[in-house]
């Protein structure tokens, strides 16, 4: 993974490159106070002051220049200058006029994350951000980090993150952290988790399905659990996928990467909560052991669940694990899945599908969301689609037939594992970028985290 480290620190005078960041409104008359070399460049760039327009700019000597970007970004965006962040040479940097860099050094750092697991790749040049607000520096480094771990996870082939794997990465942190760690694997799964056992059973035996735990903090203190769907691959089950439905479910495993990545972060702050993460990991693999449509499943709640979709799995596994959760009456549950593509249909990716149960955790995740400019959208836990979870033969079905409000049936299928009067918060979230923008390339992303932690921070100050 890429070393932040060194690329923001703190402004104290030293040596750098000026930026100017000027919005496309100011262009005209920003440029009608330079000099003429000045003019020149910006002709000879045909900078016109529209956004994404940027030139090197003449200073008196050879060597002395400096750089503008037109944006049209607010000031608190973190993306503001994420477009320089990986096009210009090495260096360092400041804002022209000491301008505060604020949220725009979390899109700095990003913009120079790369993935390089599977190919050769230079060694990258180091462009260091300086920055009055020094105090702000740690967080900021350890929200890219977790941002880059978690894109890291999701862009990973395969064949390369099962639910071994994300076992091996929750022991990393564990040991990191000095946290403990508990997994119930394969056959084991059978009495407890009977559904995380159902949807995994099909897998090779080197990909048996599990449930992590990773437990971290002082146990007085407030309990939280942030639980994560773990799907390494996604085949559909006997309900198989067609194949460019198929061609992305490496990613199914997001919202356990979001999970580790929300985990990594409250561990590195010192928030004083007792975590709890818990992450079903399974491979939804076709064999002659997999689960059938039709099959009548016992859960860990002692409900039992009509399995109408072998590809509505992702719920099933969660079920189990927020049933789990909740038996130590945490003050917060917070899970993360790529559960449905309604969500996405409804939403496109930029916008995780956000469902809570209780409004006065509502109001402080959109707030937060809103500070950090993580963008996410409530949908409703809409009473009147419950049942629509009716079954013939079983006290539930895990996915209605029709395909109405498949978001909310999937949110609403959840709310049954999760005691009414534990504050919730579903984030359905796609975990993907179809299409780069500056500091956001095309793969593995993360929607949702950055809201999640500035709630947890806000909620309980270090």
């Amino acid at each position: 993974m890429t070393d932040f480290t060194f690329l923001l620190q703190p402004d104290r005078g030293q040596p750098a490159r000026d930026i100017h960041v000027v919005h496309p409104d100011t262009y005209e008359a920003w440029a009608a106070e330079q000099g003429p070399r000045i003019r020149a460049a910006l002709a000879a760039n045909r900078v016109t002051g529209k956004p994404g327009n940027r030139a090197m700019l003449p200073g008196e000597d050879a060597d002395d220049w400096s750089m503008l970007l037109i944006c049209n970004e607010s000031l608190d965006s973190p993306w503001r200058i994420a477009s320089l962040g990986d096009g210009l040479p090495e260096g360092t940097y400041r804002l022209a006029g000491n301008a505060p860099v604020g949220a725009a050094a979390l899109g700095w750092l990003l913009a120079q994350h790369r993935f390089t697991r599977y190919r050769k790749s230079e060694p990258a040049p180091h462009r260091v951000l300086l920055t009055d607000d020094h105090a702000g520096i740690e967080q900021t480094v350890r929200l890219a980090r977790a941002t880059a771990y978690l894109r890291d996870l999701v862009d990973t082939g395969a064949n390369d993150m099962g639910p071994a794997e994300l076992q091996a990465e929750a022991a990393a942190l564990a040991d990191r952290h000095s946290a403990t760690l508990a997994v119930t694997t394969g056959d084991a799964l059978k009495t407890g988790y009977p559904m995380i056992h159902a949807v995994g059973r099909a897998a090779a035996e080197h990909r048996a399905p599990r449930l992590i735990e990773l437990e971290w903090g002082d146990a007085s203190h407030p309990r939280v659990a942030i639980v994560g769907k773990g799907v390494c691959f996604d085949s559909g089950g006997l309900d198989i996928k067609p194949s460019a439905g198929m061609r992305l479910m490496k990613k199914d495993m997001g919202g356990a990467a979001h999970a580790l990545a929300l985990a990594s972060v409250v561990m590195q702050a010192g928030l004083p909560i007792r975590l709890h993460l818990l992450i079903p990991a399974v491979e939804n693999a076709i064999s002659a052991d997999a689960f059938r449509p039709g099959d009548v499943l016992p859960t860990r709640k002692g409900v039992s669940v009509e399995n109408t979709n072998t590809d509505a799995e992702g719920r099933l596994i969660l079920a189990d694990a927020l049933t789990k959760a909740g038996e130590s009456d945490p003050a917060l549950i917070i899970d993360f899945a790529t559960l449905t593509g309604a969500a996405r249909v409804a939403l496109g990716p930029d916008l995780p599908a956000t469902f809570v149960n209780d409004d006065a955790l509502a109001a402080d995740l959109f707030a937060a969301a809103d500070a950090v400019k993580d963008p996410l959208w409530r949908l409703p836990l809409w009473d009147g689609y419950d049942d629509m979870l009716k079954s013939d033969v079983a006290d539930m079905v895990n996915a209605p037939d029709g395909g109405f409000a498949g978001a909310v049936t999937a949110a609403l299928f959840l709310r049954r594992f999760v005691d009414a009067g534990t504050p919730w918060a579903h984030l359905d979230t796609f975990a993907w970028r179809p299409a780069a923008k500056p500091g956001r390339p095309k793969g593995g992303e993360a929607y949702g985290l950055r809201a999640a932690f500035e709630l947890l921070r806000r909620r309980y100050p270090a």
